[in-house]
């Protein structure tokens, strides 16, 4: 059986004909940079988010960059981020001059641990950046606590949970704003490359709109310097077809996720923990074994694709070699680096190719045993 990590093409199967109409559109109206879709989309992308104002821009690291440029965030100061997430997280921080500061995941959920931040917080310490991992909610009850007490900014990088909920209340509306992705993988993926910010603040949606469009107020009147970041016409009309289903897709990898730890149970790996107080969108499904590597390769022998996220933690990278971090610095960010191995996960995953998926993860482990 041939299983791909992701099917992109089976969702575009289901959607074709409104897709391809609303590429049409598009392009017959040639608005091709902002226009009617780009507005419609943030305005009914606000409302699933439960959130006043959204701002499109091209990508997920820009909207994070964004956010952290207009609260005023830059050289001197630092922010608090995970250790176990996507480098972008850390390059939005340091690509306006400020210092990422690094802190370990929790062994349950691989999620930033709320215990191991305030001893980071310095008087430079001007933000904290949860990330929801892998789809599930970091725990905001904790973190923005200490955000509040400490007099941080709380922004949250949900560029992996698209939907999830935290107590009830989907994510993305915990912080002063938050970062979302429409990579083609996301849960709401695009064709191309785009990203939005969610925010309850009307001024910071103001200044946030002036920055992505190089700082200019109106045509050719520039008070302020910002960058180009926009979310194209094509790419917001693909969002807003896809916008009315997500919630659907959600669930079916809820039903999938299940799938998988009913088929793995006592197979030799450890399946994702999940936490009563939150609802996760599983981005991907992440299983835990230290026979990685070797299990990667026999999967992928039998015809299924898996991925690695992440196997260098950030704080280990070459590049923020200057920050002075050292391996056992991090420990569990660091042994789950070298564990975690992404199943294919997408709604259109059957229980067939699930079984078949955990079948031969069994079959691995009976073979090493008689090694």
């Amino acid at each position: 059986m041939k299983i791909n990590f992701i099917d992109l093409h089976k969702q575009y199967l289901g959607l074709k004909r409104q897709i391809d109409s609303a590429i049409s559109r598009v392009i017959t109206s040639s608005a091709f940079i902002g226009g009617k879709d780009v507005e419609l989309f943030e305005r009914e992308f606000a409302a699933y988010c439960e959130a006043k104002h959204c701002i499109a821009v091209n990508s997920g690291t820009d909207a994070l960059r964004a956010i952290c440029h207009v609260l005023g965030i830059g050289p001197g100061d630092e922010v608090i981020v995970p250790a176990n997430t996507f480098i972008a997280t850390a390059l939005a921080v340091s690509s306006i001059g400020a210092r990422p500061v690094f802190v370990d995941c929790r062994e349950s959920d691989l999620n930033i641990d709320p215990t191991k931040i305030e001893k980071e917080i310095t008087r430079r310490t001007k933000a904290i950046i949860p990330v929801h991992m892998f789809g599930q909610s970091a725990d905001m009850s904790s973190i923005r606590s200490i955000a509040k007490k400490r007099g941080l900014f709380l922004i949250e990088d949900a560029c992996q949970a698209h939907g999830a909920t935290f107590k009830g209340t989907r994510v993305g509306s915990f912080g002063r704003a938050a970062a979302f992705s429409f990579y083609p993988s996301k849960n709401l993926g695009a064709y191309g490359d785009g990203g939005a910010i969610i925010t309850n603040d009307a001024d910071l949606k103001d200044k946030l709109r002036l920055y992505r469009e190089y700082g200019q107020e109106k045509k050719n009147v520039f008070t302020s310097q910002g960058i180009n970041s926009r979310l194209d016409g094509l790419q917001a009309a693909i969002l807003r077809v896809k916008l009315p289903h997500l919630d659907e897709w959600n669930q079916k990898r809820l039903k999938v996720a299940e799938w998988y730890r009913q088929a793995l149970a006592g197979s030799g790996v450890t399946t994702p923990a999940t936490r009563k107080d939150r609802v996760p969108v599983f981005h991907v499904f992440v299983i835990r074994t230290s026979h990685r590597d070797a299990l990667k390769q026999f999967l992928e022998e039998k015809g299924v694709s898996c991925g690695i996220h992440y196997p260098v933690p950030i704080h280990l990278q070459q590049a923020y070699r200057d920050l002075g971090y050292k391996k056992g610095d991090l420990i569990v960010a660091e042994k789950a680096a070298t564990q975690m191995l992404s199943l294919p996960m997408f709604p259109e995953l059957t229980k067939k190719e699930v079984n078949y998926i955990a079948t031969q993860i069994k079959a691995f482990f009976k073979a090493l045993n008689y090694v």
